[in-house]
């Protein structure tokens, strides 16, 4: 019975039929980022241990000790939850790249600044980011392939950012086309990094020199 002003609370029945209140709010969000946390534990180590095509979901719910139906209420499916690994680490390293582009260094520098995060990013879990450079082929589906395409076309704007400020000093001539400019850019990246990645202990240092050795054909042509 209620006593006049007093306020009811939301309440739920336990198995035995007593009521008893819901978890308050900030509670339920820290249950929820803590199964977030275990599914994402417990994805990375099978990934890495097992491989992707051998690892299942139900493997993964398991390990992380959660049902089915809260693992999918995180990701759709088993390229979605790689994906949400990898974005992860990528969102981090796309803001890191913008933060180093200067209008005051060269092109060159911007460009070993901006894929210089990239490669360290990678390099953190070689293993995990071969997978996730491999699934991503052709992966346009999900959310998680979204926010990957999104990270990846902030890397490009970062590129274009670079040669609008080399063409803004002077040390390449106007470009018709900036964007594409700058997916050509990409594109040498990509070819690096995937040659890079392939090694056993994939060396950032390494693969940056290798990569600026490219990238410098191709600033010269622009100049």
């Amino acid at each position: 019975m209620m006593v006049p002003g007093e306020i009811k609370t939301e309440e739920t029945q336990d198995p035995a039929g007593a009521e008893r209140p819901q978890a308050a709010p900030g509670r339920r969000a820290s249950n929820k980022l803590d199964k977030l946390n275990r599914i994402k534990a417990a994805a990375r180590q099978l990934f890495v241990s097992r491989g992707f095509d051998d690892t299942t979901v139900r493997e993964i719910a398991t390990r992380a000790g959660v049902g089915l139906g809260t693992l999918f209420s995180y990701s759709l499916n088993k390229r979605d939850l790689l994906f949400l690994l990898g974005n992860d680490s990528l969102d981090e390293a796309a803001e890191q790249a913008g933060a180093g582009i200067s209008p005051q260094a060269r092109l060159i520098d911007n460009l070993k600044s901006i894929f210089g995060a990239h490669y360290a990013c990678f390099a953190s879990e070689p293993a995990l980011s071969r997978l996730v450079l491999r699934e991503m082929t052709f992966y346009d589906s999900g959310a998680q392939a979204q926010r990957f395409r999104a990270i990846r076309q902030q890397l490009m704007d970062h590129v274009a950012t670079a040669l609008s400020m080399a063409v803004a000093s002077g040390e390449i001539g106007p470009r018709a086309d900036p964007g594409f400019d700058a997916w050509v850019l990409f594109a040498i990246y990509q070819v690096e990094l995937r040659a890079w990645l392939s090694a056993s202990a994939p060396d950032p240092e390494a693969g940056l020199k290798r990569l600026e050795r490219a990238l410098r054909v191709c600033i010269e042509g622009l100049s």
